[in-house]
């Protein structure tokens, strides 16, 4: 029988709106702070795969996300000199329909927290955490709200409340949506182009918008973590002619950017702590590791990171239940992490080498049985069981 305990959810992120509706199914008593007087996404588009689906169904929220987002077949990328494929990954060919949810981070946080308004979670907006202090939960204004059962760290990645300081990693990207213009690029497909590794462009198709019916796009172009000031002092019109020479199909959707400021620069950063859990505190998503978002895992993580507590929960009291999530997540999250380290660099990086590897040598291995099978894993994240013993 389910131990019912008093909860405080630290941001109304994707993981924490997640971990608040499905700990308020199994009958806890949830109190959600977030930062902002309004919670609100902060970003542009991303990918939820099939085992984040799953999780987004669980909350009730996966129709309304369907809604508003895009299914992604296929990922593929080539290299702009000479056109040379160098990703080319497929979500299913099996005939199970399986495929990757593109959408829109106010798409995404919208079926979320209607779901958890539908639940009647009592939120509490424009709160910053600061500290906790013996189950109590202490606010930047001074409040000290509490004392709760459990405190939930899903305040992301500069959560006050996590020890994780990350690696900063070298190369970033700028982020922005525009509207899905007429194009021979698929809409159902994540398309790429790199030249070397040192430049990076994508084109996501990601559905609708909340109150919105245009389909739209999320672009993005990689450049080193300290290279926005001078990005934006070459104009926007620079950008647009150097990135649509490189990459044709890419110049009607640079060219609804028109001010700098409808780009978003995004730098990341990578690391796990070793133990996400201390007494009555339990870190979640961004809060507890991060990792380049190369591999499309991030919300996904944060959303099984918010299932696995969830269970966890289910089947264990007190700290144990803490321990038996950190354990149930420590090998999925090592083995992404690990990818993300090693696949990173091949292209977001200012090697020469690494690119010549990855065209010449990796990519066409990853075309050989059971190459095209394993990378299906990778970016379904079905590689090992997202919760480790407890999907047993």
């Amino acid at each position: 029988m389910t131990e019912r305990r008093t909860v405080a959810i630290v941001g109304a992120g994707i993981g924490g709106l997640a971990a608040a509706a499905l700990l308020s199914d199994r009958g806890h008593h949830i109190t959600l702070f977030d930062q902002f007087e309004t919670p609100r996404p902060v970003g542009s588009g991303l990918v939820i795969q099939p085992v984040g689906q799953a999780v987004l169904d669980a909350c009730g929220a996966g129709s309304a996300a369907r809604a508003n987002g895009q299914p992604i077949r296929r990922m593929l990328g080539h290299e702009a000199d000479n056109g040379r494929r160098v990703l080319n990954v497929w979500y299913d060919r099996s005939g199970q329909n399986k495929c990757g949810l593109a959408i829109h981070r106010g798409s995404l946080f919208e079926a979320l927290f209607d779901a958890v308004k539908e639940r009647g979670i009592t939120l509490h907006a424009g709160q910053p955490a600061k500290s906790i202090q013996n189950g109590t939960l202490n606010l930047e204004d001074g409040t000290r709200m509490g004392p709760f059962d459990l405190i939930v760290d899903c305040a992301g990645a500069h959560s006050p409340l996590s020890p994780l300081k990350g690696e900063p990693l070298p190369y970033g990207a700028i982020w922005g949506t525009v509207d899905w213009p007429k194009t021979d690029l698929p809409i159902d497909q994540l398309s790429q182009c790199y030249r070397r590794a040192d430049r990076m462009m994508g084109v996501l198709p990601i559905g609708k918008l909340p109150g919105d019916d245009k389909p739209k796009a999320a672009i993005f172009w990689s450049m080193p973590r300290d290279g926005h000031d001078r990005w934006q002092d070459h104009g926007i019109t620079a950008w647009i002619n150097a990135a649509s020479a490189i990459w044709p199909a890419f110049a009607p959707f640079a060219e609804q950017i028109t001010h700098s400021a409808q780009m978003t620069m995004a730098r990341y950063s990578h690391g796990t702590l070793r133990k996400p859990w201390s007494k009555g505190l339990v870190h979640l998503g961004d809060a507890a590791h991060r990792a380049s978002p190369q591999l499309g895992q991030g919300a996904n993580m944060a959303l099984l990171d918010a299932l696995a507590l969830a269970h966890a929960l289910d089947v264990a009291k007190g700290d144990d239940a803490l321990a038996l999530y950190a354990r149930s997540r420590r090998w999925h999250v090592m083995t992404y992490q690990v990818m993300s380290a090693l696949f990173t660099p091949q292209y977001q990086s200012d090697s020469r080498w690494l690119p010549v590897l990855r065209d010449r040598l990796l990519y066409p291995l990853s075309q050989v049985p059971p190459g095209p099978r394993l990378l299906t894993a990778i970016v379904c994240g079905t590689m090992l069981p997202p919760l480790g013993r407890l999907e047993r």
